[in-house]
């Protein structure tokens, strides 16, 4: 692989997504998950071990929930993005560990500190909507490279898109860079948020975009 994501999913939406039991998500965005690029290479019989992130614990709750399910003691995500991501991304010696992993992905997210970014850029979550475009514009004004933003499209009877989430890339040596495809790269996997019957797909530039702050 050549590069990896660092997503980040917007609790709200996703809680709009899916039959699910959440309650009160997080006004703030959350870790999804820190994916390479491609799945090759993965250790899949590298089991997760929920001891080895403990010193890690208060954090990972607090920054990377489940927010599909409420309860605190809920390790299934943390599992899942362990055994489908961290055990390819586990080629890195930076990431060759699940306490390096899950808090390497940690650091990074406050390094990018998306929530404070949005805020100091003036977007906020709000009833009225935004435009992609001043969205992508400050958030490339501010990191220097351009992320990928995907969204729920319009549903039945609306005009507006609604955010959800925002990937940013890193190079193996943990730099930011742009999301789009080098030439000789090929495009990554669709991240596969399929929850319930919608999925988040790239958003589109010219549909108005819904930033909800809370579940509907």
């Amino acid at each position: 692989w050549k590069k990896l994501y660092l997503a980040h999913h917007w609790p709200v939406t996703v809680c709009k997504m899916t039959g699910n039991d959440c309650q009160d998500p997080p006004e703030y965005w959350t870790i999804h998950g820190l994916w390479p690029d491609k799945t090759e290479d993965c250790n899949r019989t590298w089991h997760f071990n929920v001891t080895e992130i403990k010193d890690l614990m208060s954090d990972m709750r607090r920054y990377w929930p489940d927010v599909l399910h409420s309860s605190l003691n809920r390790t299934q995500f943390w599992k899942h993005e362990w055994d489908k991501h961290g055990t390819c991304a586990a080629t890195l010696q930076i990431l060759n560990s699940q306490k390096k992993y899950f808090g390497k992905a940690l650091e990074l997210y406050q390094h990018v500190d998306l929530n404070n970014c949005l805020l100091k850029a003036g977007i906020k979550p709000s009833s009225s909507y935004y435009q992609m475009t001043a969205i992508k514009e400050a958030l490339t004004r501010f990191y220097g490279v351009t992320p990928k933003i995907q969204c729920l499209p319009p549903e039945e009877g609306e005009k507006a898109q609604t955010i959800g989430q925002i990937e940013f890339c890193f190079t193996k040596e943990l730099e930011l860079r742009n999301c789009t495809a080098l030439k000789g790269e090929s495009d990554p996997m669709q991240a596969d948020l399929k929850l319930g019957t919608e999925e988040l797909s790239v958003c589109n530039d010219t549909l108005p975009t819904y930033y909800p702050s809370q579940v509907q």
